[in-house]
């Protein structure tokens, strides 16, 4: 009985990690595990009280899973692992409003923040376990929302 209990609990673990298995695509799984981000936002943008619930909900749930799931995976930060890209998208967003050109240049910020690590990403990354899988993530998705943020107060000083 314990056998398939932890069989069971070894498939919701990678279930969520993977986000429900989008990290199993055979060619670039964040970014796909991105996109999935982005159509979370699209489907949850009207409530900024929902929307911040859910993204905490999302930076728990990764750092309770990812860590184990590199564990039964035996690699570190393995490739299907994708709720820290989700993450880092939903943090991208946070308090942003919809816009689609928004969205894209959110979009191609946080991907090339998250592959060029800036400080201190590229050292917390480093680190064992979930931290190590999701801090880079949640640094990219701050940096990209500050962006984001100083993008859209610039704009809206030249309009007024």
């Amino acid at each position: 009985m314990n056998t398939s209990r932890n069989n069971i609990l070894e498939i919701i673990i990678l279930a969520l990690s993977s986000f429900f298995y989008i990290g199993y695509l055979p060619f670039i799984p964040g970014t796909f595990g991105s996109i999935a981000g982005i159509l979370l936002f699209y489907l949850i943008k009207d409530s900024a009280v929902i929307y911040a619930l859910f993204t905490c909900i999302c930076i728990i749930i990764g750092f309770l899973v990812t860590g184990e799931a590199e564990r039964i995976l035996n690699k570190k930060d393995a490739r299907c692992i994708v709720i820290d890209e989700v993450v880092g998208i939903l943090l991208s967003f946070i308090f942003i409003p919809f816009d689609y050109k928004l969205v894209i240049i959110g979009f191609l910020l946080f991907r090339i923040l998250d592959s060029l690590k800036p400080y201190p990403a590229g050292r917390l990354q480093n680190l064992k376990g979930s931290l190590g899988i999701m801090s880079d993530d949640i640094i990219a998705g701050l940096y990209t929302n500050i962006i984001l943020q100083v993008v859209l107060r610039l704009v809206s000083f030249r309009t007024s």
